[in-house]
């Protein structure tokens, strides 16, 4: 492992020295939340590089037929915003109608398994490097495909079902069940936000918008879907400051529980603020590694190399977050966060495009599979 990116490192020591030191000290919330959420979104982002790793075709070493990458087609982003809002409003309607107990119940559930598991797939690698590495090579379980008659946009068909696993991940699933056991039990703060953490970076290091032109579809049709559930309705408000579960990141603004209700005072930004515009991020991240020409195979993601669209939307989307807080405080009133990111990420990206003049290249850059190679695919799929 190269040693080109420090930076890599200091962003996990900087999560897990915020975690730790936030509980005996008191960190302002700003500067706990805007250090916090860089550090995340610059390690989930680099850790992403690993989605340029060309997966082997069929005949050569490694080759998997069911492997394949969570990548966003142009009419998932058009749909977005509109099942967002249907899920959004759905968890209003029951809250105002079965309350918000039944609701944190089944919600809970649904993040308790996600949880355990974005947990576990996060401190497998950190368990494996202290295992022997045999320990590590041996794989348990099994793995297979299944076909079924439902259509693919229910089930994809061949179904993969099955799992296989290493000693680093028992240990390290062993430690999250803990861990979602210890929130379950008391609901506390600091657990809530090893989960959120979690989500944020395995969603970001292992999704891909495809291409620039998605990415913005996706970025503008959320500013308007943020702005709408906020600032015209209460629905996005009341949501978010009643489900307990772990869909936003918690900061305190005290450590002295009040009096009166036994809890102390806290801040929130919703997960979706993040990962979304993390997706940004880590697209323009790998777009910088395919203009400097790195190699796609055997990827090091310590590896330095000029990342001007990367580190100008890192900026833009610090000074957007900023912008928020600072209006939130300012107005004493809760603000759509992808008001101020969006235009910030999108702008800084434009003009880094404009100032280089590789706008041609950035829109022309794509992530998506060819058309003849998904063809391929289906069809040897078929054939087996």
């Amino acid at each position: 492992m190269s040693t080109g990116n420090p930076l890599i490192i200091g962003s996990y020591a900087t999560i897990a020295l915020l975690w730790g030191l936030s509980q005996v000290i008191l960190i302002p919330y700003v500067v706990h939340l805007l250090v916090l959420v860089m550090a995340i979104l610059y390690a989930a982002c680099h850790q992403s590089l690993v989605l340029r790793e060309e997966i082997p075709k069929e005949g050569e070493e490694g080759y998997d037929p069911d492997a394949s990458r969570e990548t966003m087609k142009a009419e998932d982003a058009y749909q977005f915003p509109l099942v967002g809002s249907m899920s959004l409003f759905g968890l209003y309607m029951a809250i105002k109608f079965l309350g918000k107990e039944w609701v944190n119940y089944l919600i809970g559930a649904y993040f308790g398994l996600v949880g355990c598991g974005a947990i576990t797939i996060t401190l497998s690698p950190l368990v494996a490097k202290f295992l022997p590495a045999s320990t590590n090579e041996k794989k348990m379980g099994f793995k297979k495909s299944i076909e079924h008659p439902l259509p693919d946009w229910i089930l994809p068909s061949p179904l993969p079902i099955g799992f296989e696993f290493t000693t680093a991940d028992v240990i390290a699933f062993v430690g999250s069940a803990g861990v979602l056991y210890g929130y379950f039990q008391a609901k506390h703060w600091t657990l809530n936000n090893i989960i959120g953490i979690c989500f944020c970076l395995q969603g970001i290091q292992n999704f891909s918008l495809g291409t620039y032109k998605i990415g913005a579809i996706l970025l503008v049709g959320l500013f308007f879907y943020d702005i709408f559930w906020v600032f015209g309705t209460d629905v996005m408000v009341t949501v978010a400051k009643s489900i307990d579960g772990p869909i936003k990141l918690l900061f305190p603004r005290t450590l002295i529980p009040n009096e009166e209700t036994g809890k102390i005072e806290l801040s929130l930004l919703g997960l979706g603020d993040i990962v979304i515009p993390g997706f940004f991020l880590a697209l323009l991240l790998r777009f910088d590694a395919h203009q400097a020409k790195m190699p796609t195979k055997d990827i090091d993601i310590y590896t330095s190399f000029p990342k001007p669209y990367f580190h100008s939307a890192m900026i833009a989307y610090f000074m957007g977050l900023a912008t928020t807080l600072f209006v939130m405080i300012q107005f004493k009133a809760a603000q759509p966060a992808l008001l101020y990111l969006v235009p910030a990420c999108l702008g800084s990206s434009l003009l880094c495009a404009y100032s280089k003049g590789e706008f041609k290249e950035l829109m022309a850059y794509s992530e998506e599979e060819e058309e003849e190679e998904k063809k391929e695919k289906e069809q040897a799929k078929k054939d087996d």
